[in-house]
């Protein structure tokens, strides 16, 4: 059996129930990471240095798109992870870009006698790193949602990965990047196994996500063991600029 067995089929759930794997933020954010979470109503969202991801429940209605507008601020840009309606009247879509998510099925995780903990103290390198690579969103706190390991060469930090999302019994593998003068030495394929060990000695099963047409790391993905779960979007809309909801005068949770 592969180690996503141990959480049952990887994308299956009851019969008309959703898997937690589909809303992965919401997720995360009324599980392993409520500690981060900022509510108003049933909208959450993480704190804006940890992480941009906001969260709706899985069927929205117009209370909810109004909470999120009080949440986010008139005017402000909202990522949504994993949303695939159609938002409000409103607002307005400014990014959508299709997506993937695989599953571990087989990854061979190992740790890397190179990779070592990375932790507050490493964040204006990670940072700077980040804005080089240009692996997807990685703020002053993301540290904190889970551990990133790094390899460096004469001291100087030049590849990195680590967990972002965690939804109960999964975590995401994300923030994969590798200093250009470094790539084609396999350092990425390293450390994703090594992430991908630390999560499986919790018992959890590995998931990530890219880009649909970002076919070089889907062929990656694939070779060392991770299997498609399913196709979904990234997507930011931006809130309206006018709120007139009375809900937006109630403090956050």
């Amino acid at each position: 059996m592969s180690p996503a067995g141990s959480h049952g089929v990887p994308g299956t759930a009851a019969a008309g129930a959703p898997h937690v794997l589909d809303n992965p933020a919401h997720a995360s954010l009324t599980g392993p990471h409520a500690r981060f979470a900022e509510r108003r109503g049933r909208v959450l969202r993480y704190p804006v240095d940890v992480s941009p991801w906001s969260a709706l429940p899985d069927e929205p209605d117009a209370r909810d798109w109004s909470d999120l507008a009080a949440l986010a601020g008139p005017g402000c840009e909202v990522p949504l992870a994993g949303f695939r309606g159609e938002v409000p009247e409103g607002w307005e879509v400014t990014f959508r870009m299709a997506g993937v998510q695989f599953v571990d099925d087989g990854l061979a995780a190992a740790p890397d006698a190179e990779a070592v903990r990375l932790g507050p103290a490493d964040v204006p390198e990670m940072l700077d790193l980040v804005r080089r690579a240009r692996p997807g969103p990685f703020l002053a706190r993301t540290v904190e949602l889970g551990t990133y390991l790094g390899i460096r060469r004469d001291g100087a930090l030049i590849a990195m990965a680590g967990e972002r999302l965690h939804p109960p019994g999964w975590t995401e593998i994300s923030a994969v990047c590798t200093d250009a003068a470094f790539r084609g030495e396999g350092l990425a394929t390293r450390l994703i196994l090594a992430v991908a060990h630390g999560i499986r000695e919790r018992g959890e099963t590995p998931f990530l996500h890219t880009g649909a047409g970002n076919t070089g790391a889907i062929r990656l993905y694939e070779s060392l063991g991770f299997r498609l779960r399913r196709r979904t979007e990234f997507l930011a809309a931006r809130a309206p600029r006018r709120l007139t909801d009375d809900r937006a005068a109630l403090p956050v949770a």
